[in-house]
């Protein structure tokens, strides 16, 4: 039979028979003097042994090894790393269907429900943007913050204890939103955020400089703030 024989009869392209050919899993014919390959039965049964391992999932360079593998060890370790595998990606789907199914059953769907399912609490405990300008600055930057470290990191439990105190901390903060950053108003919010931070949330922000990147998006005087807060909280542990 023809090449065009052979994939039809198996049911892959023709193309895809030349890719087997090319990589060594199906052995080339030679050709006849009219130039054309005539395959054979075997040629068919080795296609179609190929096509079922590749609807295994296994990768072309494992069933390779397995074809090489007269007495199917190879074979079998592949197919087992395989099922673990499955078995990994099925928890992660089922996982996934669950935080989806999360999401489609809350009313109040918002770009913000899509961060971790703590974030997410941490969240809907603060107060939204509506006319807070700092409000949204806030929740744009948490979300960020969670995308980047992971619910892993427990950022979010971190600022649990702060949550109570939001509306008043984003209505100080846009009060000085077009503040100078020697206003005293600086200061007195300074020592009250400082105050109110819990111990691990404290150690990361002394970790933090002057200069840190996510201060850029703030008002001068929002932004000292928080410069101060560190300076602060770096004092603390002196």
């Amino acid at each position: 039979m023809r090449i065009g024989e052979l994939a039809a009869l198996v049911g892959v392209s023709t193309r895809t028979v030349r890719h087997y050919h090319h990589l060594g899993l199906l052995p080339e014919p030679e050709r006849l003097a009219n130039g054309y390959r005539e395959y054979r039965l075997r040629d068919a049964v080795l296609l179609a042994r190929v096509r079922r391992l590749a609807e295994l999932g296994l990768a072309l360079d494992e069933i390779r090894d397995v074809l090489a593998d007269e007495r199917g060890r190879e074979l079998r370790e592949v197919l087992a790393e395989l099922d673990s595998d499955l078995a990994r990606q099925q928890q992660a789907i089922t996982a996934r269907r669950a935080r989806l199914a999360t999401l489609l059953a809350d009313p109040g769907l918002s770009p913000d429900s899509a961060v971790s399912p703590e974030m997410a609490d941490v969240l809907r405990g603060l107060p939204g943007g509506g006319g807070s300008r700092f409000a949204e600055h806030d929740r744009e930057m948490l979300a960020f913050v969670d995308t980047v470290a992971g619910p892993a990191s427990g950022f979010a439990d971190m600022l649990r204890p702060l949550v109570a105190h939001g509306a008043e901390m984003y209505a100080r903060l846009d009060e000085i939103a077009d503040a100078a950053p020697d206003d005293p108003r600086v200061a007195e919010i300074a020592e009250t955020f400082a105050a109110l931070l819990p111990e691990e949330l404290a150690a990361v922000m002394s970790a933090q400089g002057p200069d840190a990147a996510w201060l850029e998006e703030m008002s001068a005087a929002q932004a000292e703030v928080f410069r101060l807060t560190i300076a602060m909280l770096k004092e603390r542990k002196c």
